[in-house]
């Protein structure tokens, strides 16, 4: 008897761990039907800019429409600082349960992984990438008291006067810093750029002719072109923009020059994939629908339809190409 007795213990411990094995399995689709009834309360929408920016504009204009569609509000939290860092941290250290997004651009999301030596967070590793909101061309513009009405002409005269003509940006790393310097790299010309806090000031110094030449988001710059305040030369895009038609491209004089400016919707890395798929497919129909259409269309802005997946390859490969050009432009933000 005494022999039997560690086997019907040993039963009594399996039988437990069946129960415990059963029980594991009854809460294992716990976090599955939690996902089914997302969203069940307000998201947050990190904004890592400033209020009134072409980010911020996307972010209240598709998150209004996405908030109608998944009954739950989308609310904006502008987190300002150090290029778009300080908000993009936040959003990637915040639990990935899908009720803390943040919206990222070309600069926060791929330019300032090569120009930060100290960066926080690792913008591939860190984040999931839900939806390319949009994107728009920077355009090549110069006062109008700058003696050149083509590409060919600017570039003949910055080679006659090396170092004279400076490019305006509005901060050190963003889209249209690296796009002047891009424009540098490609002509063997130099120039000295000059920072500026906002595109607003950019277009101040140059309708007074102070400043000669800047690449500027295609929003800000041109309505001033359009209404000869300044001169656009060429559109960041590889294609002519609707809005532009006689305006060419920089690449129909420089092959492989492109500059276009892009704002996503991103998520913590680990946010469930149904969460995650749930996000794009009520992102893109949001920019999908003719009132946000129509708002793109006066700002230049072009809609986006990629997967998850796509957009995760297009941020990498944005990282890498003006990585290359801020590591040649020898560019580093303390």
């Amino acid at each position: 008897m005494r022999r039997n007795r560690p086997f019907r213990s040993g039963l009594a411990r399996r039988a437990l761990l069946g129960a415990a094995g059963a029980l594991a399995m009854a809460l294992a689709p716990l976090p599955s039907l939690a996902q089914e009834g997302y969203p069940n309360k307000p998201i947050r929408v990190i904004v890592p800019f400033a209020a009134g920016g072409t980010t911020d504009l996307i972010a209240r204009l598709v998150g209004g429409e996405m908030s109608r569609r998944l009954g739950q509000p989308l609310v904006v939290d502008n987190r300002a600082g150090a290029g778009g860092n300080i908000g993009a941290e936040a959003c990637a250290r915040a639990p990935a349960d899908g009720y803390t997004l943040c919206m990222g651009t070309i600069s926060s999301h791929a330019i300032n992984a090569s120009i930060y030596p100290r960066i926080p967070f690792d913008n591939l590793r860190d984040f999931a990438p839900l939806a390319l909101l949009g994107s728009q061309p920077n355009l090549l513009v110069v006062a109008n008291n700058i003696q050149a009405r083509t590409v060919p002409e600017l570039i003949a005269l910055m080679k006659a006067r090396p170092g004279v003509i400076n490019y305006g940006s509005s901060g050190v790393g963003t889209s249209i810093h690296l796009a002047g310097e891009l424009f540098t790299q490609l002509t063997g010309t130099t120039a000295v750029h000059v920072p500026y806090r906002s595109s607003g000031q950019i277009m101040t110094d140059m309708l007074s002719g102070q400043l000669p030449m800047a690449f500027d988001n295609f929003s800000s710059a041109w309505p001033h072109a359009k209404e000869g305040r300044i001169r656009a030369l060429g559109v960041g895009s590889l294609n002519r923009v609707p809005q532009a038609p006689d305006v060419p491209t920089v690449a129909e004089t420089l092959p492989g020059f492109e500059s276009v400016s892009w704002h996503g919707l991103f998520a913590p890395s680990a946010t469930p994939r149904p969460i995650v798929e749930r996000l794009n497919r009520e992102a893109l129909a949001a920019i999908g629908t003719p009132e946000i259409r129509a708002r793109y269309e006066e700002l230049g802005i072009t809609a986006n339809t990629m997967s998850p997946d796509a957009f995760r390859d297009f941020v990498a490969e944005q990282t890498r190409r003006w990585g290359e050009v801020a590591r040649r432009a020898n560019i580093q933000v303390e």
